[in-house]
C-alpha cells in the first residue's frame, strides 16, 4: 500500500515521502497515529498544496534540533557517586538519571530520543550520543566523579553535592533507611 508521510517516521522515511508499507502496517500505525495519508488522487493533490507548509516545518524543526544539540553539546552534567576502590560505582547512572538532570538545567529533550543501551556503572567521562531528528545528532558529556567523603557524607551532607547529585540522593536515601531500622 502507498502512502503519504506527514511526519518523519523511524526506518521509514521522512516528512512528505511517498513510501510502500504493508497494508496492515497503513490502517493500523500509521495512518490512525496521523503519521500517513493513503495515496490517492485527492490526497495527492492536498499534499502538494500542503508541501510548501511541510517543508517550512521540517526547516524549523531542523533548525530547533540544530540549536538544541549546540546547547546539549556545550552542557556538561556531572555525578557524584559513591564508588569502590576499583572505580566501579554503587548503584549505576541511568537514563532516567540523565533526563532529570537535563530537566534541572532547563533543557526539555523529549524521553525518547535519549537512549543508553546499559546503565553507566563506572567512574568517568561518557559520551550519550542522542539524536534530535533525522539530520542532527548530539552529543552528552556526562561525568561521573567519586563521592570524596566516604560514610559520613550520607545523612547530612547531601546538599553540598552537585545539583545533578540531589537527582540521585533519593535512591541513596531509600537503600540506607531499611538497613537503619533492621539494625535498630
Amino acid at each position: 500500500m502507498k502512502v503519504i508521510l506527514k511526519e518523519d517516521v523511524f526506518k521509514l522515511g521522512s516528512l512528505g515521502d511517498e513510501v510502500e508499507v504493508k497494508p496492515g502496517y497503513a490502517r493500523n500505525f500509521l495512518i490512525p497515529q496521523d503519521k500517513a495519508l493513503p495515496f490517492t488522487r485527492a490526497n495527492v493533490k492536498q499534499i502538494s498544496h500542503i508541501k510548501g507548509i511541510l517543508a517550512k516545518k521540517r526547516a524549523d524543526a531542523i533548525g530547533q534540533a540544530k540549536a538544541l544539540a549546540e546547547k546539549l553539546e556545550n552542557t556538561e552534567i556531572i555525578f557524584t557517586m559513591k564508588a569502590g576502590e576499583n572505580g566501579k560505582l554503587f548503584g549505576s547512572v541511568t537514563q532516567k538519571h540523565i533526563f532529570d538532570a537535563l530537566q534541572n538545567q532547563n533543557i526539555d529533550l523529549d524521553r525518547r530520543k535519549l537512549h543508553i543501551s546499559v546503565p553507566i556503572k563506572t567512574l568517568g567521562s561518557h559520551i550519550i550520543p542522542i539524536k534530535l531528528h533525522t539530520e542532527v545528532n548530539a552529543k552528552l558529556d556526562v561525568k561521573v566523579i567519586a563521592d570524596s567523603t566516604s560514610e559520613t557524607a550520607t545523612e547530612g551532607d547531601d546538599s553540598g553535592d552537585v545539583e545533578v547529585a540531589a537527582a540521585e540522593a533519593p535512591v541513596v536515601e531509600k537503600a540506607e533507611e531499611p538497613k537503619t531500622e533492621s539494625e535498630a
